[in-house]
């Protein structure tokens, strides 16, 4: 899946599926996003592939108060990808809306639904969570192997350094 900024300085491929793609609509991504909701399709650094440009990297506040590493255009300023506190830099939330076929990639979840606007419907069916939701009940079986070997393989990192 093939992705870029605005004014194509920056281009980049997925090698891998997301391991899960929120649709979140909590106030905080609504301000940063500037519309109702942030879609996020979370994958693996390491499956983002750069193929022209590098990103700038910003350090932004979150609503979690542990803040998060936007990765910009440097020349059009379009938010790439972050990196959330909670997931580190194992993992990246790629802004679905950057990827040249954004249509085809339908959120897995909707949260933080407590702050959607009250003209927002969810699909019949949709998972649909007030605040967050636990992984381990949410996620698909290969997502959840793929999460956990990301999180070992960067713990036998650290442990290296």
């Amino acid at each position: 899946m093939k992705g870029r900024c605005t004014c194509g300085e920056i281009r980049f491929h997925l090698t891998d599926t997301p391991l899960i793609t929120h649709c979140c609509h909590c106030t905080w991504c609504q301000r940063e996003s500037g519309s109702a909701f942030a879609l996020n399709a979370m994958i693996e650094t390491r499956y983002v592939a750069l193929d022209g440009g590098r990103p700038e990297e910003l350090a932004l506040p979150s609503a979690s108060g542990k803040g998060q590493i936007v990765a910009r255009c440097p020349r059009c300023q379009v938010a790439l990808w972050s990196h959330y506190a909670g997931a580190g830099r194992a993992f990246a939330f790629v802004r679905v809306g950057t990827l040249d076929a954004a249509a085809s990639v339908a959120p897995d979840v909707h949260i933080f639904t407590d702050s959607a606007h009250p003209w927002i419907t969810f699909p019949e069916g949709a998972k649909v969570f007030p605040a967050f939701y636990r992984r381990s009940e949410t996620w698909r079986p290969e997502a959840l192997a793929r999460g956990e070997a990301e999180r070992a393989r960067q713990a036998q990192q650290q442990q290296q350094q």
